[in-house]
């Protein structure tokens, strides 16, 4: 999922932020990506890459979820929305992804008929797959620049370390 803008694309860094969205780890990580944001703006391109994980058994309907919202245009949004309330996902299960999306002013139902119908299991099986591929074992893992930072273990300095290799990208 990504927040492209009409803006040259390919000039932008891209900040994949491999995600799972029933993590508290991910959770916390939000606040690092809302400044990462803030800071940047549309020179950083901060992309949501989903990697469920099996001991989260809503963490996969939440990603095909996040899709459904990202084609309702509110992606960053309702994965805010969703893991502010990891805890409730936990407790109550699937029925709390419509609730956000009816809160946020989706279309719920559709959310609900997307859920049903798969029409988004492609995009996030692909993400969890390449994840795989590059060396992704959890959440949250950010990569910028071909490089691999670890967040599942400690949050502590990634954000300035991001901040140190996009201000070099956007510079050279």
């Amino acid at each position: 999922m990504s927040d492209t803008s009409p803006l040259d694309a390919s000039a932008r860094p891209v900040l994949d932020v491999w995600c799972e969205l029933q993590c508290p780890d991910c959770r916390t990580a939000l606040d690092d990506i809302r400044a990462l944001r803030a800071r940047y703006g549309d020179r950083l391109d901060v992309r949501l890459r989903h990697f469920p994980l099996e001991k989260h058994k809503h963490a996969f309907a939440a990603a095909q979820a996040a899709e459904e919202a990202a084609e309702q245009g509110q992606a960053w949004p309702y994965v805010e929305a969703v893991l502010a309330r990891v805890d409730e996902l936990d407790r109550k299960g699937e029925s709390v992804l419509v609730d956000v999306a009816r809160e946020l002013g989706l279309d719920a139902e559709e959310l609900d008929t997307a859920l049903i119908d798969g029409r988004h299991i492609l995009i996030v099986d692909a993400d969890q797959a390449e994840g795989k591929a590059i060396g992704v074992t959890g959440t949250p893992t950010y990569v910028i620049d071909g490089q691999r930072l670890d967040g599942g273990k400690s949050q502590e300095g990634l954000r300035e370390r991001i901040e140190e290799i996009v201000d070099r990208l956007l510079a050279g």
